[in-house]
């Protein structure tokens, strides 16, 4: 090390190794910068940013690092401005030892994108070290008979700088019998003979003390000292003499201890003593060779001591003496042995994953860069070569960059939901024989990519839920799946927006959005809607957002939960339902037949009809399927009753089944015998059937005519009455408001002739009716037989349109049931805007003077011998 202060000229040698730090050389993507060795911390080196053309202010961004293979951090740059820096002081000899050109390799990675720079730093020598020799006393004993010429090696020193700074020359004290030759190795290094110039004399002069001085080429230039004792011995005439004074031997690394290395042979001439020889190293042998290697004193065989390494030095100059055995005074000679170490393929190479971006997204192009990856072998020539290799079945390779450098790059998409992560094994095999591998594993992640849309189990449900359900009850649960992850697998359920019968659907149903469970807003009617459909969607949380929807189809099933209802026959006055039988009937004649009804469907809606009450029960008896009544005996007898009251339910087949019924009072008159069997003949005479049909239609038109006319003249008075209270009117027809008027009173009161005409403009199943009176106009009645009649029974309806929406909530209305596609209205003489309620009259026993009692049942208004009449009034094309 160096001693003392540092001189003016050392101070300038180490400025001027500064200013050659400027200087870069850019060869096959590197960098090389110059420094001097002992530069304190701090010191500037280069600006990293300016010569790679890069942007200081991205620097700290980009994550700009240095990678160095050294053990310490010899270097560092500044993120503020890009200058590289001494960061530790650097000792050249530490470093590299012996080795004349000393590098530093230093990696400059950056990232965001990645990048890789190779910087090679030069640390030159500086003379901070002054040569020494291992020992300060130097003895030698030489015969007064040695010639002049003879030469004696003497103990070289030692100086770790290298070059011009290390050992340059040797120099002798001023005497008159020795001179210094100075000799140069084959590595560059000096050593030192001394040189016999004149012939000693024992006698006058046992000893002579000289100084060896050592002198480096540095600047400034530093020296080491040894003295040397030369004793003068007595003459022994003959000198060992080796057979060859250089020999070349090779020797493998690695080579097991006790290996032979070279034997040697030197000869002496003498006899006895004077020519028995003993072989050691020469004193200026270097200590590396005392440690690796032996010479046996008796047979010159030099030996392998310990383990050689070609890494640490592929070349050892070893110099021995051969000395006979002649007393104190013999003479030493001296070989040179070179041993050539060869290498042998024993180190593995060495994988280093200089960078790596772990997790990487899965919609990553091809050619994304994942990692940097150098690999490195301390052998020499094809046993430091080295190939690199990556595991199959993955969408990686590498890629060279430069020497002994590869970037891991992707050559396929990457897909997270088929794999996951990737365990990416990297091999690195030498070229030696036998070949040496290292194998490094890279944990890979793949990030999610919101890719995948949530999907349904199934494209479409359908779900069944029972009526009358309450509100807020579970109608269904659906489920999708997304393959993603994280967020983007997160799912949120909603309902499409949709309109069911007006509404929209969420006024329905509702949905849970974390989920998927579909709840009932409201409780379902099968009778008012019997199904409809919904859409579900679930959309994930990614960005953007994937949905997926599915199609949900509600089915409501149908309770029990409408009580049959009686259509025909309606009770009179509330109480009971009047029908006339004839005293004198077959056995088996249907009487009345009961026609219900029920809201519900399948087996809630089957009816079955069964006799519960009767005063007399073996009089008769009801069909279970159709609800017929029929005669059980042919004729009545005078000991039956002249009224027959009958109770017969009706029930539907429903799991809780309901059930109503029905009271039928029968009035047995003897009076209606006579016109059964005219009833028949009019059955087996058509002609005679058709004009009696024609006399009934005309008689019964007239009739309906002056109904109509009277009720229009009292609702005219009516609406002058109360034009001027408007809110007591609960229909207003123009600017004329409607009463409830009684018909009996209407007919009463009404002046009005009734008229019936024909005309070949009117339908063949329409009877046009007339009259004569002052507010006479036309109108149209279709006539058509009841389905329950038998024969003899005429009904007057006028067409009814389906589709008018039942009123559940009133159980005695009529109006529901279908009865061959027209519908009678309610049995009442309301009238409304929209059309003159017409009053359906239906007759089952006739006598020879109809038309007459027709006439006087309507005005006495007598509820056995009448029902509703519906009447509206449509006015001629005339």
């Amino acid at each position: 090390m160096m001693t003392g202060k540092r001189s003016w000229a050392q101070t300038r040698q180490v400025l001027s190794f500064i200013a050659l730090s400027y200087f870069t050389d850019l060869i096959s993507g590197q960098i090389r910068y110059t420094i001097p060795e002992e530069l304190k911390h701090g010191a500037f080196v280069a600006n990293v940013a300016d010569d790679l053309g890069l942007n200081v202010s991205e620097l700290s961004a980009r994550r700009l690092r240095i990678v160095s293979g050294a053990s310490a951090q010899y270097l560092e740059v500044n993120l503020g401005n890009g200058i590289l820096f001494v960061n530790e002081k650097i000792d050249r000899e530490q470093l590299c030892g012996p080795i004349f050109t000393c590098f530093l390799h230093l990696e400059v990675v950056i990232e965001n994108p990645l990048e890789l720079y190779r910087i090679e730093v030069e640390i030159v020598d500086i003379n901070d070290n002054a040569p020494t020799f291992l020992r300060k006393e130097l003895s030698l004993d030489i015969i007064e008979s040695a010639l002049p010429g003879m030469r004696f090696p003497l103990e070289s020193a030692h100086d770790p700088d290298v070059g011009t700074n290390s050992v340059y020359t040797y120099r002798l004290s001023p005497n008159d019998h020795f001179i210094l030759d100075v000799e140069r190795r084959s590595d560059g290094s000096k050593f030192a003979a001394l040189v016999l110039e004149k012939i000693l004399d024992r006698e006058q002069q046992r000893a002579h003390q000289l100084v060896l001085t050592a002198v480096d080429g540095g600047i400034p230039q530093r020296s080491g000292t040894a003295q040397i004792t030369i004793t003068v011995l007595d003459a022994n005439d003959n000198l060992p003499v080796f057979e060859q004074t250089h020999y070349q031997v090779s020797l493998k690394e690695n080579a097991p201890k006790g290996t032979l290395v070279l034997k040697l042979n030197a000869s002496d001439l003498d006899e006895g003593s004077n020519s028995e020889i003993a072989y050691s190293f020469s004193s200026h042998t270097p200590p590396r060779v005392h440690e690796l290697f032996s010479v046996d004193t008796h047979t010159g065989e030099i030996r392998v001591k310990s383990t050689i390494d070609h890494e640490e030095l592929n070349m050892f100059e070893i110099y021995v003496q051969a000395k006979d055995k002649g007393g104190p005074y013999a003479i030493p000679v001296h070989c040179k042995v070179l041993v050539d170490i060869i290498d042998v393929n024993d180190n593995a190479p060495e994988v280093i994953l200089t960078s790596l971006s772990s997790p990487v997204m899965e919609d990553a192009m091809i050619g994304t860069v994942i990692a940097l990856i150098s690999v490195t072998d301390k052998d020499s020539e094809k046993n430091g070569h080295i190939n690199c290799e990556i595991s199959q079945g993955v969408p990686f390779k590498l890629q060279s960059s430069f020497k002994n450098h590869y970037t891991l790059v992707t050559t396929g998409l990457l897909d997270r939901e088929r794999v996951s992560e990737y365990n990416i094994t990297i091999t690195a095999i030498d070229l030696g024989y036998p070949s040496l591998s290292t194998t490094e594993s890279i944990f890979l992640k793949v990030s999610d990519v919101n890719d995948n849309a949530p999907t349904f189990s199934k494209p479409s449900y359908t779900v069944y839920i029972t009526e009358n359900n309450p509100p807020g009850a579970t109608v269904c649960s659906v489920t999708a799946l997304d393959p993603d992850s994280n967020q983007n697998a997160y799912l949120s359920y909603s309902i499409i927006d949709s309109m069911i019968r007006g509404l929209p659907s969420r006024s329905y149903v509702s949905i849970n959005s974390d989920n998927g469970k579909v709840y009932a807003l409201r409780s379902f009617d099968y009778e008012q809607l019997k199904e409809f459909q919904i859409q579900i969607q679930a959309q994930d949380a990614g960005f953007p957002p994937l949905s997926g929807t599915t199609k949900v189809n509600v089915i409501i099933l149908d309770q029990n939960d409408n009580v049959p209802f009686i259509v025909f026959p309606r009770p009179n006055n509330g109480s009971a339902a009047l029908q006339k039988v004839p005293q004198s009937v077959d056995s088996g004649q249907v009487v009345i037949k009961v026609i219900a009804t029920d809201a519900d469907s399948g087996q809630n809606a089957k009816l079955s009809y069964q006799l519960l009450k009767a005063t007399d029960r073996t009089l008769f008896d009801v069909a279970l399927d159709t609800g017929e009544v029929r005669t059980t005996r042919p004729f009545f007898g005078d000991r039956d009753a002249p009224k027959q009251t009958l109770v017969i339910l009706v029930k539907d087949s429903g799991q809780t089944s309901l059930s109503a019924t029905v009271t039928i009072i029968f009035s047995i008159m003897d009076n209606i015998t006579e016109i059964l069997p005219e009833m028949s003949d009019l059955s087996e005479n058509p002609g005679q059937n058709s004009a009696l049909l024609f006399y009934i239609i005309i008689t019964l038109g007239s009739i309906s005519f002056l109904f109509i006319v009277a009720i229009i003249i009292v609702v005219t008075i009516k609406c002058r009455q109360y034009r001027n209270n408007a809110q007591d009117c609960n229909t207003a027809i123009g600017n004329c408001c409607i009463q409830h008027l009684n018909s009996a009173d209407i007919l009463k009161t009404s002046k009005t002739n009734l008229q019936a005409t024909t005309s070949p403009k009117v339908p063949p199943d329409f009877l046009e009716m007339g009259g004569s009176g002052p507010a006479s106009q036309t109108y149209y009645y279709k006539v058509c037989l009841t389905p329950e009649s038998a024969k003899s029974d005429f009904t007057f309806l006028k067409p009814f349109s389906p589709a008018r929406p039942k009123d559940r909530t009133s159980a005695a209305d009529p109006g529901a049931v279908d009865w061959n596609g027209v519908a009678p209205i309610t049995l009442n003489s309301d009238l409304s805007t929209s059309s003159v309620n017409a009053q359906v009259i239906q007759f089952r026993e006739w006598d020879e003077n109809i038309s007459s009692q027709f006439i006087d049942l309507l005005q006495n208004n007598t509820a056995e011998h009448h029902k509703s009449m519906e009447v509206v009034k449509q006015p001629s094309a005339r």
